[in-house]
């Protein structure tokens, strides 16, 4: 029984090998494997940072007659910045009228990148009457808000801070519709700067107590510290021009007193640290929020203001400075 089967088995083979030779066909090869995904950038597939390109001033002049104001570029070129300071606002905040450049400044900044992507950051300074309508006006005009918020406390008349980003080709169409934004507020046209006052201010403690050399900015003493780290946005380069830096500033209020107040740019380890050097030297927070929605690492910003002798403030500043990972802007 056992050879019958062999020798039906050879036949049928026989058979199947006449067949496939006669219709010119061919035993079907084996399923290809699936093929390989295409490599990733290195970096565990993330990918590459682009870095910001340098500009000229004459590449941002569409941007800055959109604007109706002129901007400033940065020293390496790659950021382009434009001031709108709240000028037309009389503000007082604990008995002190705070001047523009304290806590009144909005602005706009643009960098470009090799993709031909602009980024735009800024900030509006708008009244309570002004937020609604200066909202719909940025949403349409595609203009994403990525914070709401207040950078003083007790202050007169109320005011709302909005951050705003843009990301595209055309920096022209976003600066128009900051402009229009602009426009639905009491914001005055550009005015030529004024000399700096002389500033009643022990400018040496200052700055030797915050390890850095600080600038006379109309009248108000100024300081700026960048992170040590690379910040991005999706996967774009900040510059610290764009607003991602620690801001301090001063603003003399008599006899070697100033009013302080800016931000400080930190991760989310360094907030407690932060806090707590502040409160030591009797410095008051004001709030703690995010600034943008997706840059990396995940940045929080921290407003605060005091009115006390500056060079008292400043050394509680400096501590809270070396509790974060920046360094003097330059």
């Amino acid at each position: 029984m056992t050879s019958r089967r062999g020798s039906l088995a050879a036949v049928l083979g026989l058979l199947v090998l006449a067949i496939s030779a006669c219709s010119g066909g061919a035993p079907a090869a084996p399923s290809s494997p699936p093929s390989t995904p295409a490599a990733h950038p290195a970096g565990g597939g993330a990918a590459a940072r682009m870095q910001p390109v340098g500009t000229t001033e004459a590449d941002w002049q569409p941007v800055a007659q959109a604007l109706g104001r002129p901007g400033k570029l940065s020293s390496d070129g790659l950021v382009y910045r434009v001031s709108f300071p709240r000028s037309d606002l009389t503000v007082t905040s604990y008995d002190v009228q705070v001047k523009p450049g304290l806590a009144l400044g909005s602005y706009a900044a643009f960098s470009r990148y090799p993709d031909g992507v602009v980024l735009m950051m800024g900030d509006l300074v708008l009244t309570e009457a002004e937020l609604q309508p200066v909202t719909d006006t940025l949403q349409g005009g595609g203009v994403a808000q990525t914070a709401v918020h207040k950078h003083l406390l007790s202050h007169e008349p109320p005011l709302w801070w909005s951050h705003m980003h843009g990301a595209g080709p055309d920096p022209v169409a976003m600066a128009q519709t900051v402009r229009s934004a602009l426009d639905r507020t009491g914001t005055p046209p550009p005015a030529p700067p004024a000399a700096a006052p002389q500033l009643d201010l022990d400018t040496a403690a200052i700055d030797s107590a915050l390890g850095a050399t600080g600038t006379n900015d109309g009248g108000i003493y100024k300081f700026s510290f960048k992170r040590k780290e690379t910040i991005t946005d999706e996967n774009h380069v900040l510059a610290p021009g764009m607003g991602i830096t620690t801001a301090i500033n001063f603003q003399p209020t008599g006899g070697g007193r100033a009013a302080i107040n800016g931000d400080f740019a930190m991760t989310g380890q360094e907030v407690q640290p932060v806090i707590q050097a502040l409160r030591r030297g009797g410095i008051g927070i004001v709030e703690v929020h995010n600034h943008s929605l997706d840059d990396q690492p995940h940045l929080f910003y921290m407003h605060f203001w005091a009115n006390d002798d500056a060079a008292t403030l400043a050394q509680a500043l400096g501590n809270a400075v070396r509790a974060h990972n920046a360094s003097p802007a330059g």
